[in-house]
């Protein structure tokens, strides 16, 4: 199952390949870098962080670049497919576009946020659009990459204690306890309820640890 319709989707990979051709340097945050730990699903909107203003001049000279101020960040926008831009000590993430360029690597020849990390700001994204559509997606990607991305619980906890972000475990125990749409998981109910047991126990173990 895709969360959004093909068309759409095909479209947004199209773009965020231009993009990986074109010769500034970003990392891949949001949907699409959920999809390439999970291969799960799809995105329709590329999310990328660019670590110096350089970037930004070259994207105001080669496309049609907006600043948001009221959402902290820049935009692309490729007919439907809409590009948001995310810079240091400007824009507003649960974790400071200038420290997730720490946090990066591979896949594909794109440069990615770690799943750790993406984790968190997926969470952080989750909290701010809750009960809407991209808030829903947002919980399927959360609980795609604790089932598949081979996510280290002890790093995320570690990114979250550097950045006071430690409620988000409180948070995220809620999403996966209360999580019902297990279709877009590809998992059926008895596979799902071991992988929540699972995931729900190693994480009652890292908040032991702790404390």
């Amino acid at each position: 199952m895709e969360y959004w319709n093909d068309e759409l989707t095909e479209k947004s990979w199209k773009v965020l390949l231009q993009l990986k051709k074109e010769p500034f340097k970003f990392v891949l945050i949001g949907g699409w870098a959920a999809y390439l730990w999970t291969k799960l699903h799809k995105s329709k909107d590329i999310d990328i962080v660019i670590s110096n203003i350089k970037e930004i001049e070259y994207l105001k000279q080669n496309h049609s670049l907006k600043k948001n101020d009221n959402l902290k960040k820049y935009e692309i926008q490729f007919e439907e497919i809409d590009v948001d831009i995310y810079v240091p000590y400007y824009s507003k993430l649960s974790i400071p576009p200038e420290e997730i360029v720490k946090y990066t690597t591979k896949i594909e020849g794109i440069e990615v946020v770690i799943p750790e990390a993406l984790l968190i700001l997926k969470q952080g994204a989750e909290l701010d659009r809750r009960a809407s559509v991209k808030g829903s997606k947002d919980q399927i990607d959360i609980l795609g990459l604790l089932c598949y991305s081979n996510i280290d619980l002890k790093k995320y906890l570690e990114i979250l204690k550097k950045h006071k972000l430690e409620n988000y475990i409180i948070e995220l125990k809620k999403i996966v306890a209360n999580f019902k749409d297990i279709e877009y998981l590809n998992l059926n109910p008895r596979q799902f309820k071991l992988k929540k047991k699972e995931i729900l126990e190693n994480m009652r173990k890292i908040n032991n640890a702790r404390l």
